[in-house]
Parts: C-alpha cells; structure tokens; sequence
C-alpha cells in the first residue's frame, strides 16, 4: 500500500512559498519539501502532488490526500475539459498554473492514483505533518535569504 499526503503553504499569495509530501509505503515513512521564493498556494498545492507522484519511478497503485480542492478537482475533474479546449477553462481564459497541471497529469497517467481530500488544519496527523514540512521549508528558504 503507498500512500501520499501533500500540502503546500505560502505566505503572501504570491509570496515565499512551501511544499510538503508524507510518503508512507508499507508503514515505511518518508517526508519530502521544497520551496520557492515567489510563488501562490495553488502551485505549491500542486508542487506537493507532483513531487509526491514523481517520487516513484515505476508506474504504482497510490492513494493521495490532499487538502486541495483545487487540486483534486483540476486532476479528476475539470482537466478533460482543459485538454479538450487546448488548456483553456470555459471562459475560455488560459489556465493557470498549465505547466504544473500538465506535469501532474503525464504523471497521474503513469500511476493507478485514488485522489482523495481532508479539510485542512483540521486535526489530520498526516496533513498537518505535511503542512509541517511545507512551512518549514519556507522557513530554511526565508533564513539563507
């Protein structure tokens, strides 16, 4: 069984931001973080899913939690229509954050991905440690700056 909870923070948005994932394989436990300097939750949030996915080389059944709805809808929902309409939404406005959702997506095809959601702050011990790992990557990011 792999599991994947992620979450991203950023404070200003956009402002310093941070990306969190939990990875939990057969009770092993991995934690992964980055950060960037100017950038907005939402692609945190998706950062988080990405290098969350792209952690497994070979194509594997993964379960994602995450506190995004913006990112579970974008994957399992509202993305067809944004391929189908040449990445745009149906204001037929660019989509934001096309580089990321295309990443997400090329790695969504690769895995068996079950998406599911947890509201966040709300108690969950795995999303608060991804919330954790996020907020301390900005602050590594913001004390060598």
């Amino acid at each position: 069984m792999i599991e994947v909870f992620t979450d991203g923070a950023c404070r200003g948005n956009p402002g310093p931001g941070g990306w969190g994932a939990l990875i939990r394989v057969d009770g092993e436990e991995r934690n992964l973080s980055g950060s960037a300097p100017d950038t907005t939750n939402n692609r945190m949030e998706l950062m988080a899913a990405i290098e969350g996915l792209a952690y497994f080389s070979q194509p594997s059944t993964i379960c994602l939690t995450t506190d995004s709805q913006y990112v579970r809808q974008g994957i399992t929902q509202w993305i067809t229509g944004w391929k189908r309409n040449g990445w745009r939404t149906s204001n037929k406005q660019p989509v934001k954050n096309q580089d990321l959702w295309q990443q997400l997506d090329v790695l969504a095809e690769k895995h068996a991905v079950s998406w599911f959601w947890v509201k966040g702050h709300s108690g969950h011990v795995e999303n608060e440690r991804a919330d954790q790992l996020a907020n301390e990557a900005i602050d590594q990011m913001t004390a060598t700056s």
